[in-house]
């Protein structure tokens, strides 16, 4: 790293102004010019400058920083244990601290993926913010890193479109840089997830194939099983079922064969979509409660689960299942943060189902119409958007309130062409 770049970086960190930092050694000016690479600051000059910021210019200890930077790095793309990512994340702050290294800017950026794995969304914004004043003096690697921690971040709170435009930048970037092939088929693989947000279907389905070409050739079979079920979601979109099945049992057995929980029940969980979408409802209801029933996935998976079961059992009038669904519902709920993303639309779901199962009409009208529609229609949740305005002009249909019913229906059908024609 440029010397500049490190001092304005150093600076910005340790909230000091340009006149608190050149005071008494430089003018405000000249310290410009050399945090901006316009000027080269001599030895002494530097030296007082690294001083006031409490910094050693000793570079003894850079390779092994490097090697401990790339060490966590690696940890960040992996499942590990996270008490181990947060103790050498720590032991790395205090290093950098204190010792220049070429490797300290690549670590500030990965402070941004390593927010986001930890659940602090807002640290990671605030890492951004801070990063934003030092990002014009990034070389191609900082730079490819940096767009791709953006579209983590963006996909994280649902802004997929901001996401993929911050992919593309990073996928510009790989032709100057020799990244590892598995770091490329990682761009891929989230571009491919990004896509598959987006619903555009095609290029989900391309680029899981290029990524899922290099995981194999790494036999990184976990990473295989993650494309598959890309793969088996597109395929299902196009009701191209039979194909769908085969990629979802491909990355359950990959998933068995490596003992992995979480991809297991993830296939399961695709698996129920999909029975549930060709109307086998037994074996929709069979893979949903195999996800609710296993404790040892994240809950955030298991409120997925629980809340597919609820309406299920709604869509075969099994009320009485469906209750016992939402009670449970309820109780898994309160093991999740009220600041999650996902939260909101657990909680308008589960009282969605209360109220039209127990006959509470007026709450049910009114929690649809005035806040859950509201709040799909902000998030783009089209395909949610679909089922509850369907679910609403049903019921004012049954009640005779037959322009109403029609105003809902209209919602639906327009939704739906908008996600044919996205």
């Amino acid at each position: 790293m440029e010397i500049g770049s490190f001092i304005k970086l150093q600076r910005v960190k340790k909230g000091m102004t340009q006149e608190e930092l050149a005071e008494g050694i430089v003018s405000m000016s000249y310290l410009s010019k050399i945090e901006n690479l316009r000027a080269e600051a001599s030895p002494e000059v530097v030296s007082m400058l690294c001083t006031r910021l409490g910094i050693e210019l000793d570079g003894g200890h850079s390779n092994t920083i490097k090697e401990k930077c790339e060490q966590w790095f690696n940890m960040l793309y992996e499942v590990n244990d996270k008490e181990e990512i947060v103790e050498r994340f720590n032991e790395l702050c205090e290093l950098l601290a204190v010792v220049r290294s070429d490797s300290v800017m690549l670590f500030e950026i990965h402070k941004i993926r390593y927010y986001l794995i930890m659940g602090e969304v807002e640290n990671a914004l605030e890492q951004i913010n801070s990063l934003n004043e030092v990002s014009s003096n990034f070389d191609s690697l900082q730079q490819y890193y940096w767009f791709k921690f953006r579209g983590n971040y963006s996909s994280t709170n649902g802004e997929y479109n901001q996401a993929m435009r911050m992919y593309k930048l990073a996928e510009e970037k790989i032709n100057h840089l020799h990244l590892a092939e598995e770091e490329v088929a990682d761009l891929n693989y989230i571009i491919a997830i990004t896509h598959s947000k987006l619903l555009n279907i095609l290029e989900a389905i391309e680029y899981s194939n290029r990524a899922i070409d290099i995981f194999q050739k790494a036999y990184n079979f976990m990473r295989c099983a993650q494309c598959h079920i890309v793969l088996g979601i597109s395929y299902r979109r196009i009701k191209m079922y039979e194909k769908a099945i085969k990629h979802y049992n491909l990355a359950r057995h990959l998933g068995e064969l490596n003992k992995n929980i979480q991809v297991i029940q993830l296939t399961n969980q695709n698996l129920g979509y999909l029975y549930a979408t060709i109307g086998d409802s037994k074996e929709a209801i069979k893979c949903f409660t195999e996800v609710v029933h296993n404790e040892e996935i994240q809950i955030n998976e298991r409120l997925i689960g629980i809340t597919n079961l609820i309406k299920e059992y709604y869509k075969i009038q099994s009320f009485e299942q469906a209750k016992l669904a939402i009670e449970k519902a309820r109780t898994l709920l309160k093991e999740l943060p009220k600041n999650n993303i996902n939260y909101k639309l657990y909680d308008y779901l589960i009282h969605t189902y209360l109220y039209a199962i127990d006959g509470h009409d007026e709450q049910f009208v009114w929690i649809v119409t005035e806040e859950f529609i509201p709040y799909l229609q902000k998030r783009k949740d089209y395909l949610n958007l679909i089922l509850f305005a369907n679910m609403l002009a049903k019921h004012f249909e049954s009640v005779g309130r037959y322009k109403d019913s029609v105003k809902y229906y209209k919602l639906a059908n327009l939704t739906y062409e908008g996600v044919v024609n996205l």
